[in-house]
């Protein structure tokens, strides 16, 4: 039994890696240039989070439409200087993570994207903020897992024990969209909802309509009785990767414990990414304590 985050990450070799740089730099490169001359001087961590890569992704959710694209880039811009997702440490929203409701898995898919599980039966907590901090937490470490040149992750979502009254507030659901959708935008490639109880078509009926078009077309619901479905899962993954909640093979459970050491790591690494000087230490049982000693770049 292989444990969810006690063995390496696997990196397929890929045959059709996603790799912006080579496919369409040379089309859209005056899209880019236009909106960074508009955006205008940009300095410490806001210079940083808009390479190139950014700029192609605000542009792709808008259609290619400057203004829009500045607009957004610049509202996420005064959300990340806020909510300051970057600083966000394991040992904050660790709690959140004791049931393994969301974790990142220890495989990609066919095109190597990083794979984030989500298991929103497995609901531990109220507090609705922290809940959404631990999101936000593990998307931004899907982001800095993912392999050189793939720039989307995607996401399984197992609805094993979920009801209603596991389920989020529909508020919490629509913000949670929102920020999938308005501050990163082109990062999900794909999500499929795994064999969901008929009582939850309620709730979607609600959730939808938060979504925009193209954030709605990268939702897919599998039924094991679908083959379909199945088959259009089973593209995306190795049958042999796949955990046997999602009708694969693998059998994977989650080990909080291991999973916070990756973690803890990752905080680290994150921490160097962005300019940090972050001292974390391990405290036992899964958590971790941090003295962080922060020396970033101003936030713009």
């Amino acid at each position: 039994m292989k444990s969810l985050c006690s063995v390496s990450f696997h990196r397929p070799v890929l045959k059709h890696r996603l790799n912006w740089i080579e496919n369409d730099s040379l089309l859209h490169e005056p899209k880019i240039k236009e909106l960074r001359a508009a955006l205008g001087p940009l300095s410490g961590r806001s210079l940083k989070y808009c390479a190139d890569a950014c700029l192609w992704r605000y542009l792709e959710a808008r259609n290619w439409n400057v203004d829009k694209s500045k607009k957004m880039l610049e509202e996420t811009l005064k959300w990340r200087s806020t909510y300051k997702p970057e600083e966000i440490r394991w040992h904050e929203v660790a709690v959140e993570g004791e049931t393994g409701k969301v974790s990142r898995a220890n495989f990609h898919d066919r095109h190597g994207r990083t794979v984030l599980i989500l298991r929103p039966g497995k609901q531990n907590t109220t507090s609705l903020d922290n809940q959404l901090r631990h999101l936000v937490y593990l998307i931004e470490n899907a982001i800095l897992n993912l392999p050189e040149g793939q720039e989307q992750m995607a996401w399984l979502i197992d609805f094993t024990g979920w009801t209603l009254s596991t389920s989020v507030p529909i508020k919490s659901a629509r913000d949670t969209i929102n920020i999938l959708q308005n501050h990163y935008p082109e990062r999900l490639a794909i999500a499929f909802l795994y064999n969901p109880p008929r009582i939850f078509e309620a709730f979607w009926k609600i959730v939808k309509y938060f979504m925009d078009t193209k954030t709605f077309q990268k939702v897919k619901f599998v039924y094991p009785k679908n083959t379909d479905s199945v088959e259009l899962m089973r593209s995306y993954f190795d049958e042999e990767n796949l955990p046997t909640e999602f009708g694969g093979k693998a059998i994977l459970e989650y080990n909080h414990e291991e999973f916070s050491k990756q973690m803890i790591q990752d905080d680290i690494k994150s921490a160097n990414m962005w300019g940090f000087n972050d001292k974390v230490q391990s405290i036992g049982n899964g958590h971790c304590g941090s003295d962080v000693g922060v020396a970033p770049a101003a936030a713009s």
